[in-house]
């Protein structure tokens, strides 16, 4: 007689157990709060919120009273000595973003202005005192690309001559003035923009230009340039450059000097007089 095989059946209960242990472990894991990233401190945090309204409520006034984009400096004077009054600028300036009216930063100044997509609400109350030529918007092109830069430049750049007129109806508008003396023969005036040009098309500074690629998204280049056409990139240096003399008389006769003293020429001074020669009728040496 052939005894019964015997089947062993393994006992799972530790398996299931340290399975259910794992189960829990991972959804406690998953539960678990992430690490929270510490957010830049408020520089107005410790104000109440009383306190803070009152100061955001005076920059609101000045600006909005200002005829001209005010700086930080100027707006300091409606508020209390400690007050972080770029940090209350940026707070006015978020509260106003969805706004008919924005807080913008215009060459390093503040002032209220239409919102973008509402400027064509605002077009038949604008006035159009002189449309500028074809010419004098190449000019001022050149001149704030390529500032500082003088007349004879600007027509090199342009391939045509460029009439005086045109360089004095853009010093009319306050969008140029001359800078300087070249260091050159004839010591040519250099031109360059004004604060004014940034706050006309709403520039913090020459350098948020539009570059190449912008200029060609907006159908503002030809689609054929030729090989190797850049873009030069604007500055505006408050300085005089090292190629350029200031206007005033002082600096043209400190030129002068350097010019003489550079010259091959041999010095001559007006004040050293040569000695009289004796005359041919005095007693002769024996």
């Amino acid at each position: 007689m052939v005894p019964p095989r015997l089947t062993l059946v393994s006992d799972n209960t530790r398996e299931k157990k340290e399975a259910a242990a794992n189960e829990e472990t991972a959804g406690l894991r998953e539960e678990a709060p992430h690490p929270v990233q510490s957010e830049p401190e408020d520089a107005t945090a410790h104000l109440s919120h009383a306190a803070k309204r009152e100061k955001l409520r005076r920059l609101e006034a000045m600006l909005f009273a200002a005829s001209e984009p005010l700086d930080a400096k100027a707006l300091t004077r409606g508020l209390e000595a400690g007050d972080d009054v770029n940090a209350l600028l940026l707070e006015l300036q978020a509260d106003y973003r969805d706004r008919g009216v924005n807080l913008v930063r215009v060459a390093g100044r503040w002032q209220f202005r239409t919102a973008e997509d509402l400027a064509f609400l605002l077009e038949r109350q604008q006035k159009e005192d002189r449309k500028l030529s074809k010419a004098a918007l190449e000019t001022m092109a050149i001149i704030a690309y390529h500032q500082p830069v003088t007349r004879a430049e600007i027509e090199d750049i342009r391939g045509v001559s460029t009439s005086p007129g045109t360089l004095d109806v853009l010093m009319e508008t306050g969008w140029i003035r001359p800078r300087g003396r070249r260091r050159a023969p004839g010591r040519p005036l250099t031109y360059g923009t004004t604060e004014d040009f940034l706050v006309h098309f709403g520039l913090d500074s020459i350098k948020d230009l539009p570059g190449l690629s912008d200029l060609k998204a907006q159908g503002l280049l030809d689609a054929n340039l030729p090989p190797g056409f850049t873009v030069p990139s604007p500055t505006d240096v408050a300085a005089l450059m090292p190629d350029e003399l200031p206007l005033t008389d002082e600096g043209e006769e400190d030129e002068q000097e350097e010019l003489a003293l550079d010259s091959d020429e041999p010095f001559e001074d007006d004040d050293v007089t040569e000695a009289p020669k004796p005359s041919g009728g005095g007693p002769e040496a024996g």
